[in-house]
This record gives structure tokens, sequence and C-alpha cells, in this order.
């Protein structure tokens, strides 16, 4: 699957009565998120349309993005950044239309920082959208043709790569609908939803923090060197008494 004919799509759909309706619930979390990550670098991979680190405190952002309005012009499994070089990474709709879903968290592993964050936005299959995509034959529009991986799955990804992660929170749960106006009349499921089936929403957020287990410093024992320079090796004992005893047999046998 092109990755410039994903972005293309994807932003077509998101122009659409349900693309707006994830947008405006997706915007509103990343915007609460990303004010709470401190830092000197943070960048958005993919979607360079949408400012999803519009309301982030980090001074340097950009996007990233194969086309588009990208700062930087690159595919996601193979960032064009050092290692340990940004503080915040956030993949609005990546791994489900990645070929290497995995190379991309391993990637994005790699160019955070200790107790940096990544910030994953995706679409839940156990709920009314993953529903829809099931039924829905194959080869059909964005976004229903990507791979939709459960929050628990990426969550396990994460653990591997020795992330901590927790809930950014499920959203959407009225039916993906393409009328406007059915879609309002649907819209009572997101106060329901939240309350009795919390993690049945048509998309989740998740939060990663990278996590680097310190190293014990094993520094030189000064004060026993010190201690062993004063004191006098065996050998120089030896030879002191041995002497001591030939002076003293000396004097007997005088």
């Amino acid at each position: 699957m092109s990755h410039i004919r994903v972005e293309e799509e994807s932003s077509d759909w998101l122009a659409t009565s349900q693309g707006q309706y994830l947008l405006a619930w997706e915007q509103a979390r990343f915007d609460s998120m990303v004010a709470d990550v401190f830092g000197y670098n943070a960048v958005q991979i993919g979607l360079p349309a949408h400012p999803f680190l519009r309301s982030s405190r980090i001074s340097y952002r950009f996007a990233s993005a194969e086309q588009g309005p990208a700062h930087v012009l690159t595919v996601a499994d193979a960032l064009p950044f050092a290692s340990a070089s940004l503080d915040l990474v956030v993949l609005p709709h990546v791994l489900e239309y990645s070929p290497h879903p995995h190379r991309v968290l391993r990637e994005v592993e790699r160019v955070l920082v200790p107790d940096g964050s990544v910030i994953i936005a995706g679409f839940n299959p156990f709920s009314l959208f993953g529903l829809k995509r099931a039924l829905a034959r194959r080869g059909q529009d964005m976004p229903w043709k990507g791979h939709f991986f459960s929050a628990s799955r990426i969550r396990d990804w994460l653990t591997l790569l020795g992330f901590d992660t927790q809930s950014g929170g499920f959203g959407c749960y009225a039916p993906p609908m393409s009328s406007s106006k059915w879609l309002e009349r649907w819209r009572f499921m997101d106060r329901i939803g939240a309350r009795w089936w919390p993690v049945c929403g048509g998309a989740y957020i998740l939060h990663g923090i990278k996590r680097v287990h310190g190293m014990r410093l094993i520094t030189p024992k000064w004060r026993d060197n010190r201690a062993s320079k004063k004191a006098l090796s065996p050998a120089t004992r030896r030879s002191r008494d041995m002497a001591g005893q030939s002076h003293k047999t000396d004097r007997w046998n005088r």
C-alpha cells in the first residue's frame, strides 16, 4: 500500500462527516495529552495537514510525512532522526497502514530520549468501526482497508520495547454513518458508551513512556586502596620478621 496514496485518501476521508466526527474527538484528546509532555523536540508522523501538536508546550515542533505540508519528508519505519533526540512522537493512525508496524515502533523507541513519550491513535477492531471493516469488501475505501490493531496488542508491543503504557481513552461510540443527519441522531451513544461499554469505542489513544533502567556505577574502592598502600605486603613483613629473628640469634651466639 503506497504511503502517498494513504495520506491522500486519509485526508479525503477526514473531510467527510464520519472523518470530522472522529477528528473532533481525537483532536481534543491530543490537545489535552500533548500539553502535559515537556522537552525540546516533538514530531508528528503522518497526517501533516492536521496539527495534533498544536497544544504542545514544546518549542520545536514539526511534522513528518511522505508527502503533504510536512517539514520533513520521510517514511515512518526509517526515521531520519538521531537516536535519543526527540521528547515526543505522535502517531495518528500510522500503524494501521504501515507494512511494518513493529519497525515503526522500534524506530520511535530509538529516536526518543529516556522518559520520552509516544502518543498513538488507532481504530478499535472491537467496535462498530471494527464491525464495519469486517463486513467491508476487500479493497474498500479508507479507513476500512487498514489493519485495525487492538489497544491491548499495541500495549503489548510497547511493553516489549520497554515502554510504560497508559490509556488515553476510547471514543466515537456512534456507528460510522455517512449521513451527517443520521450521525447526529446516534451521538447519544457517546454519552452512554463511555459508561456502559467503555472499551468499545471506534477509536482509542495510548500514551507510552520510554523507560531506561538505570545502570549501577561501580566505582574504585579508594579507601581500601589507600589502606592497602599503607599496609606492608606479606613478603615485606616476612623479610622483616626473618631479619629480626637473625638479629636475636646473633645476640645469643655472642
